[in-house]
């Protein structure tokens, strides 16, 4: 069933970001309608929400009633979510003290929904004590959340807080708004991305895991309403909000991180894709060439954290990850086993769409009890969905 986000627009500079966070919502298949206050209109049209959602924009109080459906009523109860961005002082002040004079106030007063706020103004009116009271008071209400401001240079050029988050910010607020809170009270520990093992001050042994798999689980964990761990290598990606964020290069140090974390974990999730070796003496000055000849490297291995931590589990869940490039089913049931994992989620790199650094890719999942899935080709982040519903199943059970 698809998800309702209302989007309310206040009067401010800001509405010219507020497009994007319809258009992001619209790909995602959420349904978006849009109620903007009269003076939002002076910065952007109606008609350019319209176009963008395929819904009438909501302006007036008192339009004629069409099937005798109270507009601002029907609108409050069809929100999943109600996100207001920009809120101007003006508008967080009429909905702390419940004044409802217009479209926006009266939604917002009525709806039962999740409520976000996007404050967006000028340094001196945030800090205003009116302003700081009126979002304190907002903050208490449970189904009221402030989101924060970004410091930069503002509209009147000056410089600092009170800029409007962007618009894919505000939308991954929203989508944890909307997510079930499936897992709370699950601690859950999950590895990302690459290692390196480095072999003097240039060079270093590492591979082409982007950790863009691990990252979506991760925010998705957090969505559901579990503690997250997100225990990472060096990747080129942003770290979530409102996670753990362990950062490591080698494979010794993500394993002293898996160590720090496991006695309280309940979920370990293993997509990183660690160096199974790592060269067995570092040199601290650059290695140079020595006339064309042949070098040859010595290496030794690295610890095996998934099947130290497999073996070890106890009651926890444990997931594993096989990127193969032949045999994928008989190397992956073979890891399954040997590292005692609760499933084992499987692709084949060589496949097109399918490898490191894909925004897709195309699994099959071994379980345990002998289960094998064939999953579609898929986001990355829609992976992530299908994973943390299988872990789920495996706390209950």
């Amino acid at each position: 069933m698809s998800k309702h986000v209302l989007l309310g627009v206040s009067g401010g500079i800001s509405a010219y970001k507020s497009p994007g966070i319809v258009s992001r919502l619209k790909k995602m298949g959420i349904e978006v309608r849009v109620v903007m206050t009269e003076h939002a209109t002076e910065f952007v049209t109606p008609l350019t929400f319209q176009t963008m959602s395929n819904e009438v924009v909501h302006v007036e109080m008192f339009n004629q009633l069409s099937n005798m459906d109270v507009e601002h009523i029907s609108l409050a109860k069809w929100a999943d979510c109600v996100i207001i961005a920009p809120a101007t002082a003006n508008t967080i002040a009429k909905l702390a003290y419940g004044i409802a004079d217009n479209m926006l106030t009266t939604v917002a007063m009525a709806t039962k929904a999740k409520i976000l706020i996007a404050p967006a103004m000028n340094t001196n009116m945030l800090e205003a004590e009116s302003t700081q009271e009126a979002l304190r008071l907002l903050s208490s209400r449970k189904n009221v959340e402030i989101l924060p401001t970004a410091e930069g240079l503002l509209a009147c050029q000056d410089v600092g807080s009170g800029k409007m988050l962007e618009p894919e910010e505000i939308v991954d607020y929203i989508l944890e708004a909307l997510t079930p809170k499936t897992m709370e009270g699950v601690e859950l520990t999950v590895t990302a991305g690459p290692t390196k093992e480095r072999m003097d001050p240039v060079r270093f042994l590492s591979n082409h895991s982007s950790g863009k798999t691990g990252y979506a689980i991760a925010v998705e964990a957090r969505n559901r309403g579990a503690k997250v761990h997100l225990i990472s290598g060096p990747t080129h990606l942003p770290v979530p909000r409102a996670i753990d964020f362990i950062g490591v290069e080698s494979t010794q140090e993500m394993f002293d991180a898996v160590e720090r974390v496991f006695p309280t974990t309940d979920v370990l999730i293993k997509s990183a894709a660690p160096s199974d070796y790592k060269p067995a003496h570092y040199v601290d000055e650059k290695i140079k060439k020595s006339g064309g000849e042949n070098m040859t490297v010595e290496f030794s291995p690295n610890p095996d954290i998934a099947k130290h931590f497999g073996n070890i589990k106890g009651d926890r869940v444990v997931v594993g990850f096989a990127a193969e490039s032949h045999n994928m089913t008989e190397y992956a049931k073979k890891k399954l086993k040997n590292k005692n994992f609760d499933f084992i989620v499987a692709n084949n790199i060589c496949e097109e769409n399918a490898g490191f650094g894909s925004e897709t890719n195309h699994v099959k999942i071994f379980s345990a009890d002998g289960g094998e899935e064939d999953l579609p080709m898929m986001e990355k982040t829609k992976l992530a969905e299908e994973i943390l519903d299988r872990v789920t199943e495996n706390l209950k059970s």
